[in-house]
This record gives C-alpha cells, structure tokens and sequence, in this order.
C-alpha cells in the first residue's frame, strides 16, 4: 500500500474518533453541538503550543491536548446545558467563533492565520502512523460504544427522548448530559493533538473552522445515528470522497454535499444500517 492510501486513512481514522465522540451526545443525549471544533481545536493547539515553547515529551503535550478539551468542554457545557433547544447549538457555534478569532488574535502563540508548526512529531514512518491512528480508533470506538450500550448510554437516550420524563424517574439529566460532553471533548481533544503531531503543523482552516465540524457531523450522521460505530464508516466515506473527486474542483464539494444528503434523506439509518440491510437480505 502506498504511502498517500496510508497518510489518507491514517487522517480518516482521526476523523472517525471525532465523529464518534460527536456521536455520543448527538446520538443519545440528542444534544446538536455544532461546535465539535471547539473541542478539537483546543486539543490541537494546547498539545502544539507546549510543544513548540517547550518541547517537553509528546505523552506530556498529549495529556495536556485532552486535558484542555475537558476542562474547555465543561466550561461551556455547564452554561449551555442549561438552554434548550437550538440554543445549545447556537451556544456550541459561538465558542468555535471565539476560538477562532482568538487564534488570530493570538497570532504571537498561536501562528494565527499563517498557522503553527509543531518541531516534533510521532513518527516520519507512514507506516507507524497508519497502526498508531487504527490502534488509537479502535481502542476509542470499543471504549464509547461500550459506554454506549452501558446504563449511562440507555439514561442517555432517555433523557434525549424525553429529559422531563427521564426526570420525573429519578435521572439526573444535566449530570449525565454533562459526563457525555466531557467524555466527548476527551476524546475529541486526544484525536486533535495526536493529529497534530502526525501533520506537524495547526491551522484554523485545519482544526477549527467551521467546515471542518460540519464534515465530523455529516459523518457521523450519514455513518448511522446512535451507533458510534457507523460514525468511522461514515468519516472514511467522506475523507475518501473528497480526495477521489478532488481533481473536480469545486465540483468536488457539491458531488460529496449531494451524495450525504441523498444518504441522509433515503437512508435515515445510514450506511452502517444499509450494509446491514443489505448482509440480511442476503
């Protein structure tokens, strides 16, 4: 296998953890964060900065990714889990907005527009990147999807099916709901510095912009809702789609758009849900 198969699908299997962990909170707590970038950003550029200030050991700066994603995810989420409806994702939206001018803003520590370069990274074998990117999404799916069909998941899904009901039982909504952000930014963050570290740069059009959450919604979405799992399949789509239709240009962008929504629109349980379908009739 080629180096570019490689490095293609070592930044999809990436892409798969961030769709996953958007997953948790869409799928079960029925929560739209339209801000999976805000989670992942924060992970890149905490892990990228320590690194490029200080050059402490790669573990160190990726602990510091994921520890910066939680504690900025529960910032945002103890005020935003109060408001309900589109307002939570409207709250979501704004932190990528702050984020984002504040890495322009920042431009001292941050590179800003022009973007920061990393002196280190995990490895330059393509190789080594493949497995420790397949390695790392692997262990990640098990962990949520586990978490998933546990009774946290099951509270999880009722509480989105029905916070007020889910309530009236006894479930403390907003703890739960808070646990799956944090859990969510975890592994958001831990991905995000963990690519870092294989491009050796961040950028805001990389790891923050808006375009790039709305690609780890669409994939977790068109991957099938509520399985965590469909979410890789519908990231490795996405990232194969948009490099095979690349040499259309623009084009690219509307053929990918119009085949999710085709997807979305005839499929609701996604592709994980159609193949199963499909492995049942056969």
């Amino acid at each position: 296998v080629s180096g570019y198969i490689l490095g293609l699908l070592t930044i999809a299997y990436y892409f798969g953890v961030f769709s996953m962990a958007w997953d948790l909170l869409f799928g079960f707590a029925n929560e739209v964060n339209f801000g999976p970038t805000f989670l992942i950003g924060l992970g890149a550029y905490t892990a990228g900065i320590l690194d490029n200030l200080y050059q402490p050991p790669i573990l160190v700066c990726l602990i510091a990714g994921a520890l910066a994603a939680v504690t900025g995810g529960v910032v945002l989420a103890l005020p935003a889990l109060r408001v309900r409806g589109p307002y939570f994702g409207l709250t979501t939206l704004v932190a990528v907005l702050m984020l984002q001018n504040f890495v322009v803003v920042a431009a001292g520590l941050t590179g800003g527009e022009i973007g920061l370069t990393v002196p280190d990274v995990i490895s330059i074998d393509d190789k080594v990147n493949y497995w420790i990117a397949l390695g790392f999404m692997t262990v990640s799916g098990l962990i949520l999807y586990g978490l998933a069909r546990s009774p946290v998941g099951l509270i999880l899904q009722a509480s989105g099916q029905d916070a007020v009901q889910a309530g009236a039982l006894g479930f403390n909504v907003t703890k739960h709901k808070l646990a799956a952000f944090i859990i969510s930014a975890f592994f958001s963050g831990l991905a995000g510095a963990l690519l870092v570290f294989y491009l050796g740069a961040a950028s805001v059009g990389t790891f923050i912009d808006v375009t790039v959450g709305v690609q780890v919604i669409i994939g977790a979405v068109i991957g099938g809702r509520r399985t965590i799992l469909g979410a890789v399949l519908g990231a490795v789509f996405l990232i194969g789609a948009n490099e095979a239709l690349r040499p259309l240009g623009d084009l690219s962008t509307f053929i990918v758009s119009a085949m999710a929504l085709v997807v979305v629109l005839l499929f609701p349980s996604g592709l994980l849900g159609l193949l199963t379908r499909t492995k049942e009739a056969v």
